[in-house]
């Protein structure tokens, strides 16, 4: 999908044709429920920024009530992505999770460590950040899908330009032959409606061929899936288009560890798989120690063995490294005396001479 934004800009005439894109049926109000069940009375994906500290939401359990749920048919309900509800829950079928199973809803989130202004893009978290400078006690977020290995989403600061709503779309060329190959070729233009895969919004961005659009599979929102176009839900990027000025900064980075403090004092750590790509001369363990020592100062004792876990596991989980939500230290095994007699009367009687 690299090469769409010069379709859509080339012809503009053919993004406002065409019927619309059918809606997923029943996602509204299945949504609706969703958000009276989470522990935020604001909007889908929006937040109150905090005064103190870099956390926003919390971690929540939900209990399965319809068994014919899959775990992404949850994660959308909750904004949430494949990748986070996937490693928040190691443990449950993704496609039959089963009535009364209990599911992890990680609706937790250290903001990224980068100036908090217009649209901020995590590749390697695949979320993301929107800091309105009309609303700047709110912070919204949203999972997305980023370009996958051979399409890479790049890095790099842009800024929003066209906002097409029912676009039409040109597969680029490299696709094209792809599926002449395959004996299956594309249209040259498809139209708006169920068959287009940017959905019924795009919002193009001033770097040519990308855009941040809609979707006709959802499910694959939260993953590394895309031709290095940025996908969200339907419903978010409707949200987000029916709200974002054109010329709204785009910062797009790659930050795979991230530390924040809470409120309380307590300072979290979180780790997601690094993206191949921007690896280079990177080096996972000194990255989270310069990012824990950015936020902490030189008096603060930190827990450096959960930080080693962290990165050796990036699972997106919040660990806290210090302050009161530390867990307790185990206390030391307490010894059985009179086992401990026990064990040594039998080592005697063992060892004692025949009569």
């Amino acid at each position: 999908m690299v090469l769409v934004a010069t379709a859509l800009v080339t012809a503009p005439s053919l993004a406002q044709t065409a019927k619309e894109a059918t809606p997923s049926p029943g996602i509204s109000e299945q949504v609706s429920e969703a958000e009276s069940a989470r522990p935020n009375e604001l909007p889908r994906g929006q937040f109150v920024m905090p005064e103190e500290g870099d956390l926003i939401g919390q971690h929540y359990t939900i209990t399965v009530d319809d068994h014919a749920d899959t775990l992404i048919d949850i994660a959308r309900r909750h904004n949430i992505g494949y990748e986070e509800i996937r490693m928040a829950n190691p443990d449950v079928s993704l496609w039959v999770p089963g009535e009364g199973t209990e599911v992890v809803i990680p609706a937790q989130y250290i903001l990224p460590p980068v100036p908090r202004e217009g649209v901020v893009i995590n590749l390697s978290e695949l979320r993301l950040y929107y800091y309105s400078a009309d609303n700047p006690e709110i912070v919204e977020t949203y999972p997305v899908s980023v370009g996958r290995d051979e399409f890479a989403t790049p890095v790099g600061v842009t800024r929003t330009t066209i906002k097409v709503e029912n676009p039409a779309w040109a597969p680029p060329a490299s696709m094209r032959r792809e599926a002449a190959e395959r004996g299956d070729p594309p249209p040259e233009i498809v139209p708006p409606g169920p068959q287009n895969p940017l959905g019924e919004h795009a919002i193009l961005l001033d770097m040519p061929s990308y855009l941040i659009h809609g979707t006709n599979r959802p499910d694959g929102v939260g993953m590394r899936v895309s031709r290095g176009c940025i996908r969200m839900y339907p419903e978010d990027i409707k949200s987000l288009y029916e709200r974002l000025p054109s010329g709204t900064k785009v910062n797009l980075v790659d930050i795979p560890f991230k530390a924040g403090w809470a409120k309380d004092g307590t300072l979290f750590v979180q780790s997601f798989p690094q993206l191949e790509e921007n690896m280079g001369n990177f080096e996972p363990l000194l990255n989270a120690l310069e990012r824990v020592a950015e936020k902490a100062s030189d008096d603060i004792s930190v827990d450096y063995a959960q930080v080693k876990k962290v990165i050796e596991q990036p699972n997106g989980q919040m660990i806290a490294v210090h302050g009161p939500q530390m867990p307790a230290a185990p206390e030391p095994e307490q010894w059985d005396n009179d086992l401990l007699d026990e064990i040594e009367l039998g080592d005697t009687s063992e060892q004692a001479p025949d009569a």
